[in-house]
């Protein structure tokens, strides 16, 4: 628990019903670091780290950044493809029950219409209201509007190695903030936010909540920089708007109770007794943006790790990120829609459910991981713009996962073994789910014969396979 000076008890909020019942959201890395698509979204910082491989490209491809600054980026995000009806159908289509774009991220580009801050997406690059267009597109088609806020990490991010990069201009400090000492692009700085800063920071969420209605609201890591202050009183008023409005934090950024615990590319071992959620990407690459020849993760590998945190009382909230123009990766699209369509079929076993007694069983292992801190460190020592995958398992057709929706159990078969008999021995005679009456194959509806033994309950499997992936089970 964090050392405080405020009183958090009165803003205790519980998740939602809507948060707990929708399992899976999308959300949309798109800004101004686009437009390159070098590496990752850390291009915007890594670009004036003197001598880093991505120094080494920007002034390579661009010139040097004393010329050739992260504002000359601006109207390469042209936004010429950007459809929110296109990104709404899309979200629907991929199963998500909730979705938005990265509101701010770390470079002090605004995607909404903003007043407090002129480094916006209406006054440069799309010159479109980008939150506003997708939560008018997101609400007509029933999914709740996220917000994602990393503008804490502003301070110092553009701080560079190079004394005559463009950041030092006292002309730009409307795009990169003022110059500060180097040290305070460290996860932890010495130098903390000063009041302007602190100012800044609560102006932004304040504007987004009262014109956008956000149903979520996530804040990345770092933001325990922030004066303690100015985060009761970010929470004390968005809490006061609106009752089933939830903040998603990470780390001991927030006081427990307060929010959510989001756990960064992560995973837990075991069910949580309150409800969590990991946020992840498609992207098979290590970045969150756009970037040159993009690869993306298999619709199994996702639904695995969908059914596995929804298990364990969790949602996951991916991320896939378009190109500067709004348009998506063809192949993003396609493994958005097929994990879609398992979830039509099977989605029951997901959406609206509550764990088991316990998560599953099976060979496969699932450790407590998260991008925590030290991660967070070593990311900002070797400015790789990311430490990789640390959540990733592999399963079998031995693996299950378990949720439970009033009085019924639902078994999700994570493979389809060859001799289609499944064996789950949670469920033996006598064990956790006694007097089995019927089992049925969720994505076709059909009965399936079964032997409740004392070691093992046996299921028989039809000779075709109703979908691909993973397989329900709703037990009765």
């Amino acid at each position: 628990m964090m050392n405080s000076k405020q009183d958090w008890t009165e803003l205790y909020r519980q998740a939602p019903d809507w948060f707990r019942d929708a399992k899976f959201g999308l959300f949309f890395h798109w800004g101004p670091y686009s437009v390159p698509a070098y590496k990752n979204e850390w291009y915007s910082r890594n670009m004036y780290a003197k001598g880093n491989g991505i120094n080494l490209y920007h002034e390579q491809t661009y010139g040097p950044v004393s010329k050739f600054g992260y504002k000359d980026f601006y109207d390469g995000m042209t936004g010429d493809r950007f459809d929110p009806e296109e990104w709404a159908d899309m979200t629907v289509r991929s199963g998500a029950r909730y979705a938005g774009p990265v509101t701010e991220h770390s470079d002090n580009f605004s995607l909404w219409n903003s007043r407090v801050n002129p480094i916006n997406c209406v006054n440069y690059g799309p010159k479109r209201d980008v939150l506003g267009e997708c939560a008018r597109a997101f609400r007509k088609r029933g999914i709740r509007l996220l917000t994602t806020f990393h503008h804490q990490w502003l301070w110092g991010w553009f701080m560079s190695s190079d004394p005559d990069a463009d950041v030092y201009d006292p002309a730009n400090e409307i795009y990169y903030g003022k110059s500060l000492p180097l040290e305070t692009n460290r996860y932890a700085p010495y130098r903390l936010p000063d009041e302007a800063f602190n100012k800044m920071w609560i102006d932004k969420v304040m504007e987004v909540v009262d014109n956008y209605d956000p149903d979520l609201v996530y804040f990345d890591s770092r933001t325990n920089i922030i004066s303690e202050k100015y985060r009761w009183e970010a929470v004390s008023h968005m809490y006061g708007k609106k009752k089933d409005l939830i903040l998603s934090h990470k780390q001991e950024d927030f006081p427990e109770n307060v929010g959510i615990l989001d756990i960064e590319c992560g995973a837990f071992e075991e069910i949580k007794p309150f409800p969590w959620q990991t946020d992840d990407r498609l992207e098979d690459n290590v970045t969150w943006c756009m970037v040159q020849d993009p690869k993306y993760k298999s619709a199994t590998r996702i639904i695995h790790q969908l059914c596995d945190i929804v298990s364990k009382n969790g949602n996951l909230l991916l991320n896939v990120g378009p190109y500067a123009d709004g348009s998506f990766h063809e192949d993003a699209k396609r493994i958005l829609f097929e994990i879609g369509d398992w979830l039509k079929i099977n989605g029951e076993a997901i959406y609206g459910t509550r764990p088991f007694v316990i998560s599953g069983e099976g060979p496969s292992t699932v450790k407590d991981v998260d991008y925590n801190i030290d991660m967070v460190n070593a990311q900002l020592e070797n400015q790789a713009g990311d430490a990789g995958d640390v959540s990733l398992t592999t399963f079998t057709d031995e693996d299950f996962r378990f949720t439970t929706k009033g009085s019924t159990l639902y078994a999700i078969a994570m493979g389809w073994p060859k001799d289609r008999t499944l064996r789950i021995h949670t469920l033996k005679a006598g064990g956790n789910k006694d007097h089995i009456r019927s089992v049925t194959l969720l994505a076709s509806g059909q009965s399936l014969s079964f032997d409740q033994t004392d070691t093992e309950l046996i299921v028989r499997l039809p000779e075709k396979k109703p979908c691909d992936h993973a397989y329900a089970l709703k037990i009765e």
